[in-house]
């Protein structure tokens, strides 16, 4: 339960623990072991991938398919990309520490403008009407898709205690899913009450060639109805499944 005291959401110490499920592996497909995954999104036949390091990051079309790289530029400034969303025909990237989000056109990846991003930049989702990002604490803001500025946000929990390491993001049907840095967990998040309701193991998928040296999980995209795509940072796979 819930206890509403004026416009903060307090979550209850009676709060039910969070289920928490496996994916199901449906299919594998290869993925460049050198992207350093930040953001994946599917957007019609193409899946977008942003991904960091300064002086390596890169904006990606991917054939979601087969994970051929389509096409590849640099993120401007020698920036550290992190998360990115499509809106429309834009796309927006974060960046770490450099204090700019940065908005391309999807078509031909050609970045239009910066703007002011304060605080930390890594994940990043649009659920039709506003932005959800996180900065790698417990909090996702909110914002206006048209420039980023701050609207509000949450704070979220997990069995009623702040879940910290929100990283990559993904919006989906009123939902935000987000991977939890540093491992390789997933939660769905009520964007309303901030409260995790469902958790993905997804530390099962190492044993199918992930090196064990490989870094965290990091890249959810939402294919459709229960299926996903889920790579992580310099993994050589990418998985489709179904989460339950």
């Amino acid at each position: 339960m819930l206890a509403l005291i004026g416009a903060t959401v307090v979550p209850s110490a009676q709060a039910d623990p969070a289920a928490v499920v496996e994916p199901v592996v449906l299919a594998e497909m290869p993925h460049d072991p050198q992207a350093f995954t930040q953001g994946l999104e599917l957007h019609g036949s193409t899946l977008y991938e942003g991904t960091g390091l300064a002086g390596e990051s890169q904006l990606r079309m991917l054939d979601p398919a087969s994970g051929e790289v389509r096409g590849a530029v640099a993120i401007p400034g020698d920036y550290f990309g992190e998360g990115i969303t499509v809106v429309g025909d834009r796309i927006w990237q974060l960046t770490y520490r450099d204090g700019v989000a940065v908005e391309w056109d999807g078509a031909t990846l050609t970045p239009i403008r910066e703007v002011p991003l304060a605080d930390e930049g890594w994940g990043l989702c649009f659920d039709g009407q506003r932005l959800i990002r996180s900065d790698g604490t417990n909090r996702l803001r909110f914002s206006d898709p048209d420039d980023m500025t701050e609207t509000g946000g949450v704070g979220v929990t997990r069995d009623g205690h702040a879940l910290n390491g929100l990283n990559e993001l993904e919006c989906v049907d009123g939902k935000v899913w987000a991977n939890v840095w540093p491992g390789d967990q997933i939660v769905r998040i009520d964007p309303d009450t901030g409260a995790v309701d469902l958790v993905v193991d997804a530390a099962g998928l190492r044993a199918r060639g992930i090196p064990a040296g490989a870094q965290v999980l990091n890249g959810i995209a939402h294919i459709s109805g229960n299926e996903y795509l889920l790579t992580g940072k310099d993994w050589p796979k990418m998985f489709r499944v179904s989460i339950g």
